[in-house]
């Protein structure tokens, strides 16, 4: 059998991740291969660190990537710090609380769980008041929910956790680089971050940063591979009275030291992702956070103005709306997933689904990173009023691209003149 030279269709991704790869980044990726100990390897190790604090805005000693999806991440931080029987608070809103649930009973928590209905999140003092009651070591807790399209306000619930000694970790990994998340700020312990959404970089790594009260956690049950430990770590280890980390892959405090100066080999490093993520990174900082994050609720009021003006309805909690994820209701008679296959074969468009008790119900669009620009907001509010209309459902056409064209030309309109240089 002979296999063809690999030749992917074009596609305008607007899901809620992946999303369309920035060119830089896909440019990066073609740099060649350097040893992972490499001083000019190294060098650029520390430069992502450097950068991920800023994305972060953050001071915490450690920030750098566990080589995996998003879910590596997340597992690598809870899988470091806890321990058989510890309590854990999660409040779930949407699928991945339930995945925060699932990852912290796997390691032995005994978990302690809130829920409200999909499509909204909690007041902060509902969960400030659960944190009080049940007084656990960890809150884990998401940040921006695609299953939903919604975001949990955090700016408060940080600092009720410092007051019982709780660590709270966030997956942040729909959120950062698209909405404001500020770790320092809003006392959040650890968090975590994923390439594949806002910053534009392939699947395949998932940035952390944590604090001091987590890093203390951390080397309280720090192990070192025998193949490679030396005296010193073996009589540290002998007196150690915490079990260790039960993941050799996901052990935090043995990627924090080939992380270190100390360059203690843990595995070989990812090289085309890590020039992948530093370019991301680079390209958002040079954008500003700021900036971003208005180019994030900018489109999507464009987005969010056409869908109205189409006559569909918005689904959620429109208060706490996660700017890089639109939920739309399926209007009635029309097959879901019918909709989104004519969107990718004949526009080729890709929107995406739900989960669980949303399956079905809703479609979801992301405008996320590169995927959040102009001309895709435009093609596929038009790509969908045609597949409505071919699918039976009366909507007022050509409503769409005038609403979202209103929000663009109001935009460069309302723009100050720029200053004249002197």
């Amino acid at each position: 059998m002979t296999y063809s030279e690999l030749n992917t269709p074009l596609r305008t991704i607007m899901t809620p991740g992946p999303v369309e790869v920035d060119p830089r980044v896909l440019r990066a990726m073609s740099t060649p291969i350097l040893g992972q100990f490499d001083p000019a390897f190294t060098n650029i190790m520390n430069e992502v660190m450097d950068m991920l604090r800023k994305l972060f805005q953050t001071k915490n000693k450690w920030a750098f990537p566990v080589d995996g999806t998003s879910r590596s991440g997340v597992e690598a931080l809870l899988c470091s710090i806890i321990e058989p029987g510890d309590k854990v608070l999660v409040p779930i809103f949407g699928r991945f609380g339930h995945l925060l649930t699932e990852i912290c009973e796997r390691y032995g928590a005994d978990v302690h769980t809130m829920e409200c209905r999909w499509g909204e999140v909690f007041q902060q003092e509902t969960v400030i008041e659960e944190i009080k009651k049940v007084s656990p070591k960890v809150v884990a807790v998401v940040h921006g929910e695609t299953s939903t399209g919604r975001m949990q306000p955090l700016e408060k619930i940080g600092a009720a956790c410092r007051e019982v000694d709780a660590l709270l970790v966030v997956d942040a990994v729909a959120s950062i680089a698209g909405a404001e998340v500020k770790v320092d700020e809003w006392c959040i312990d650890g968090i975590i971050a994923g390439t594949q959404k806002c910053l534009s970089v392939p699947a395949g790594m998932a940035p952390i940063t944590y604090n001091e009260r987590i890093e203390k956690v951390i080397n309280s049950r720090k192990k070192v591979e025998r193949g490679i430990s030396t005296a010193d770590d073996r009589q540290r280890e002998s007196t150690m009275n915490r079990p260790m980390v039960k993941s050799n892959y996901f052990d935090v405090s043995m990627l924090q030291d080939y992380w270190s100066p100390r360059r203690l080999n843990h595995h070989t490093e990812a090289t085309s992702m890590l020039f992948a993520l530093r370019e991301g990174l680079r390209i958002v900082l040079e954008e500003g956070l700021e900036n971003r994050f208005k180019r994030h609720k900018f489109h999507e009021t464009a987005l969010t103005a056409g869908l109205e003006a189409m006559g569909l309805e918005l689904f959620g909690d429109k208060a706490n709306k996660l700017p890089t994820v639109t939920c739309v209701k399926v209007p009635g008679g029309v097959e879901a997933d019918a909709v989104r296959s004519m969107l990718l074969e004949q526009f080729g468009i890709e929107i995406a689904s739900s989960f669980g008790p949303l399956h079905g119900k809703i479609w979801r669009i992301g405008s996320m990173g590169f995927s959040c620009r102009q001309e895709n907001i435009l093609f596929v509010l038009s790509a969908l009023e045609a597949v409505l209309v071919r699918h039976g459902v009366s909507i007022p056409t050509g409503k769409a691209l005038q609403a979202a064209l209103d929000v663009y030309t109001r935009e460069k309109t309302e723009k100050p003149a720029p200053v004249a240089s002197s």
